[in-house]
Parts: C-alpha cells; structure tokens; sequence
C-alpha cells in the first residue's frame, strides 16, 4: 500500500470517529435531558401527592368535627395519624427514589379508599341523625299540642266546674223588711223600732245541694257598722272572716223556700240606709236596702 493510500484511510478513520464522537455526545445530551425531564416529573408528582395527603389529614379534622361518636372519632384519629405521618415519609423522601415514590403512592391510593369509606359511612349516620331529629322535632310538636290541648281541657273542665258551682249556688230574692214598734206595728220613725222582720224567698235549684244549710244575714248602719249581739260570731267569706247579724238554718229541699230572720232592737239605731245581706256557703246570695227616718 502507498502512502497516499496509507494517509486516505487514515483520514477516513479519523472521519468516522469523530461521527462516532459527535454521534455519542448527541445521545449523552438527549439521555442527560430526559433524566432532568423525568426528574422534574419526578418533583411534580411528589409535590402533588404532599397536596393530597395533606387534604387527606385535614378532612379527617373536619369529619371528626361533624360526627360525636366517640368510636368513630378514635378510628378517624388513628387514621389522620397513619396520614400524616406518610406525609412525613414522602417529605423525606427523594424525587429519584422511584421504589420509595412507587410505595407511597400505592398507600396514597389505600387512603383514599379508606377515606371514601368514611365520607359514606359519615353521610348515612348524618341522614340518621337528621331523621332522628325530625322525628324528635314531630314528637315535640305533638307534645306541645298534646299539652296544649289537656290545658284547653283543663281550662274547660275548670270552666264548667265554676258554672256547675254557680248554678248550684243559692239564691235569695223578693226581699222585704218591717220595721216595727213594741205593739208589733209598722213604723219608720227610727226611735220606736223595736224590732225589724226581714223576709225573703230561698228559690227553686235542682242543683243545689239539699239538707241544712246555713244563712248568714248582715246588716250594716248607715256609718258601716254591722249590727252584731257578739263580735266574735263570724263566718267565713273570701279567705277572710265576717261579722253576722243573725244565723238562720233551714232544711233545703231545692224547692223554693221563704225565709224570715229577726233582729231585736237594744241598741241605738241612727236614721238613714241600712242594707241587709245573705251568705250561703261563702257567697253573698242576695241583699236588700232599707230606710229608717
């Protein structure tokens, strides 16, 4: 082989290495960029499964507060400490540590699942406790209507009582009254009366009770004072105690009755309007004025 020959091939050599170079440095390049590409997919994915198990742990705290089953809110602790704490893990872990990354992001998909579970398991003791507490609210109504109604009734009952008590009552009309003298004759002149007849008429109830009762006449001067033998006779009215004139027991039958009660003057009466009053069981029945001159 000649010299020129021997230089050729020498040269074709030297061409085909440096295309070799060039060749190697292009791959280099391309593999060097990939590795930086996938290193900053690497970062992105990390970053975005920080983000998730961080929404992840602060869900648990916002289930806790939704629920009061202090069973459930152990197993949601429990389970918000297992996240966080993989949290920590990734935190600590490189974007190039694919077999770390790979296990993270398998238990990332478990927390999920878990989490799902709990949201449904939530939501159908939310629907219950809603059920529950319009069930309560329905029967807190009833109550209340319920309690407002016995008072209506009670109310009614104490209504009609009352009527029943007063149709019951006694009643004492057409009064009259004579004052007379000591020859037992009218008169109205105030010095010769020495006795005074009040007469009146117990009327017709079916509805009163029968047997003995008691009246009690009043009979006021015209200065207010009660004609009275004895001060301590009295009897009961309105939570209090009244002086008597007379006392008159008759046997009612709930047929209407007259009745005439006396009242013997030894006392001085001044002239003007006096007023007579009967009581019956602790209610005035009737009363009648009169006047002396």
């Amino acid at each position: 082989m000649n010299k020129k020959s021997t230089i050729i091939i020498a040269v074709l050599a030297a061409l085909v290495l440096i295309a070799a170079i060039a060749v190697l440095s292009l791959n280099l390049r391309k593999a060097q960029k990939t590795n930086e590409e996938m290193t900053q997919l690497f970062e992105i994915e990390k970053e975005e499964m920080e983000n998730e198990y961080s929404t992840f742990a602060s869900q648990y705290d916002e289930m806790q507060l939704m629920i009061s089953n202090d069973s459930l809110q152990a197993q949601l602790e429990r389970e918000k400490e297992r996240t966080q704490r993989l949290l920590e893990e990734l935190k600590n872990t490189k974007a190039t540590d694919a077999a770390e990354i790979t296990r993270l992001k398998k238990e990332l998909a478990t927390v999920k699942k878990v989490m799902r579970g709990y949201i449904v398991q939530i939501d159908s003791l939310n629907q219950l406790n809603e059920k529950l507490h319009n069930e309560n609210r329905q029967v807190r109504r009833q109550y209340a209507a319920a309690t407002q109604q016995i008072s209506t009734l009670q109310e009614e009952a104490k209504t009609l009582s009352n009527k029943v008590t007063l149709a019951s009552q006694l009643d004492a009309t057409g009064f009259s009254v004579a004052s007379n003298n000591k020859r037992g004759k009218a008169t109205k002149k105030v010095k010769d009366v020495t006795q005074l007849a009040i007469s009146f008429t117990i009327t017709k109830n079916i509805t009163a009770q029968t047997g003995e009762r008691d009246l009690y006449v009043r009979i006021m001067k015209p200065d207010g004072d009660v004609l009275t033998k004895n001060a301590s006779k009295t009897f009961a009215y309105e939570n209090t105690k009244l002086e008597y004139s007379i006392k008159k027991t008759i046997e009612y039958t709930g047929e209407e009755q007259p009745v005439t009660v006396y009242w013997d003057v030894e006392e001085f009466l001044p002239a003007g309007t006096y007023t007579v009053y009967v009581f019956a069981g602790g209610v005035m029945i009737g009363e009648k004025s009169f006047t002396l001159e």
